[in-house]
């Protein structure tokens, strides 16, 4: 993913001594956290007086495992001149290697970095020596890998000391400071780094913090995925099948008067559409329970608190829709109506699902056939009659193959629903059109039907689709038995 410029608000992000000799100078002491850094001290002390060996220099290198010994002959006077000149901190940083540029070969001034990141040592002379390399169109391939490496040495320390949240901000704020932009985003490597180490608060909290301070960020393409800081964030949550807390996160953070990107908005749709199909799924098992005799019938309260719980879901993914159509781009319409028709099939809300269907269809996104039959499917066990025609207008000039399964769709969609006359009525048209209903199809109309007649006491749906199907060759002749219990009189007729 690119890396956008951190940026604050700020009239310049030119490097001064004064913006640095702050104390997460030494944020990476492993013998103090001090907010007091050594740079000042040392000024303070006129009587200060300081010398290096150069076998020292060449063990502290080798502590981040850059060179090996053998290589120790082929550093230059310079390179250690200019070390102990660093360690005096009586000059800017850029003055000693500007006096010293001719002499310091590229691998060198990449172990001048390499001596100045490690523990204990003073860290802003690493960040001076980056951005003066910067100046002087000196940072390579190499040089820009070695400092990210560093960098993100430093973020890990920051976070695994349980350092403040904003102390790891402020390095990120210095890294771009310093011209240290990565093909990557520092931003979410730092909610990883805090995810991995099960700090998921702080990961909020670092992610307020961004937002609060109105650092840029990278934003992603068009479909949403992971973009910014507040959809990674969000997206980390969903991974963890935590889809609730995705939503609310995006949301609390809007209306906290924070500023997510656009795209975690439809990042929460997303994880709003899985929370309703996993609820859909539990639902559906609890009543299988229910149907098997395992657990009681859901009685009014319980089905009152389900309705309520997925309406509250419905009402957030709205309300999430409206926010990227107010703050994003028309070209993300198509992208909004595709989530909402995904909750609307998710709670089995065939009208709504339909609308979505044709609001996709005016912003240009056309749904796939699939889509199409589904919500037809829904709209039939809930016997919107309206919904079904126009969505059947779309099927007349299909090609038969498609027509059957788009029939097959409503077949048992209105089976579901327990609108087996419908049901029945679908098969004809099947048949008038040349088409065959499958076998499981026809049989659970057939039972459907049958059980109806204990009920309504009507033969005719019934005893029709028996003798349509067995003239089409789909059934046997079969005699169908009916007791008159006024006469106590059996009836037999073959049909």
């Amino acid at each position: 993913m690119a890396f956008a410029p951190l940026s604050l608000a700020l009239t310049s992000c030119s490097f001064q001594r004064n913006r640095f000799l702050i104390p997460r100078c030494h944020y990476y002491s492993v013998q103090s956290c001090s907010r007091i850094p050594t740079r000042v001290s040392n000024y303070q002390n006129p009587r200060f007086s300081y010398s290096v060996s150069k076998r020292n220099i060449i063990r502290s290198v080798e502590l981040d495992r850059f060179i090996t010994s053998d290589e120790e002959d082929e550093m230059s006077e310079g390179f250690f001149e200019a070390i102990e000149e660093l360690e005096r901190m009586t000059r800017e940083p850029s003055d000693v290697l500007e006096s010293m540029n001719d002499r310091l070969s590229a691998r060198e001034l990449q172990l001048v970095l390499v001596y100045f990141s490690q523990e204990g040592r003073d860290s802003w002379c690493a960040l001076e020596v980056f951005d003066w390399l910067r100046k002087e169109n000196r940072v390579d391939k190499e040089t820009m890998e070695l400092m990210v490496s560093i960098m993100c040495g430093w973020v890990k320390k920051l976070i695994e000391g349980e350092h403040v949240v904003g102390d790891v901000v402020d390095l990120l704020v210095d890294m771009d400071c310093v011209g240290l932009r990565p093909s990557f985003s520092m931003i979410e490597k730092v909610v990883s780094l805090y995810w991995e180490m099960g700090q998921k608060e702080r990961a909020v909290l670092f992610v307020k913090e961004v937002l609060r301070r109105g650092i840029a960020f990278s934003e992603d393409d068009g479909e949403g995925q992971k973009g910014g800081p507040t959809g990674y964030l969000a997206w980390k949550m969903m991974v963890d099948g935590n889809y609730r807390d995705a939503v609310r996160l995006v949301i609390d953070f809007k209306e906290s008067g924070l500023k997510p990107e656009v795209y975690s908005y439809l990042i929460a749709m997303t994880a709003v559409v899985k929370e309703l199909n996993e609820f859909a799924k539990a639902l559906r098992k609890l009543k299988s329970f229910a149907k098997a005799g395992l657990i009681a019938e859901l009685d009014a309260d319980n089905v009152g608190l389900i309705e309520s719980y997925q309406a509250d879901l419905l009402s957030q993914g709205v309300c999430l829709s409206e926010w990227v159509m107010e703050d994003g781009n028309s070209s993300l319409n198509g992208v909004v109506h595709e989530r909402l028709l995904a909750m609307y099939i998710c709670a089995g809300r065939g009208v709504e699902a339909e609308r979505q269907l044709w609001e996709m269809k005016l912003a240009g996104k056309e749904a796939d056939g699939e889509l199409y039959d589904i919500v037809l499917a829904i709209c039939a066990s809930q016997k919107e009659m309206t919904a079904i025609s126009r969505l059947l207008t779309k099927m007349e000039v299909t090609s038969s193959a498609r027509k059957k399964k788009t029939l097959s769709w409503l077949l048992r969609g209105y089976a579901k629903g327990g609108h087996f006359e419908n049901a029945s009525e679908t098969i004809f048209k099947m048949l008038d059109l040349g088409l065959f209903p499958e076998y499981l199809d026809r049989a659970a109309v057939l039972q459907g039907l049958r059980k109806g007649i204990q009920q309504s006491g009507n033969l005719e749906p019934y005893l029709n689709l028996c003798k349509r199907l067995a003239d089409e060759g789909l059934s046997g002749p079969c005699l169908v038995y009916m007791y008159m219990k006024k006469y106590r009189l059996w009836i037999m007729k073959m049909l």
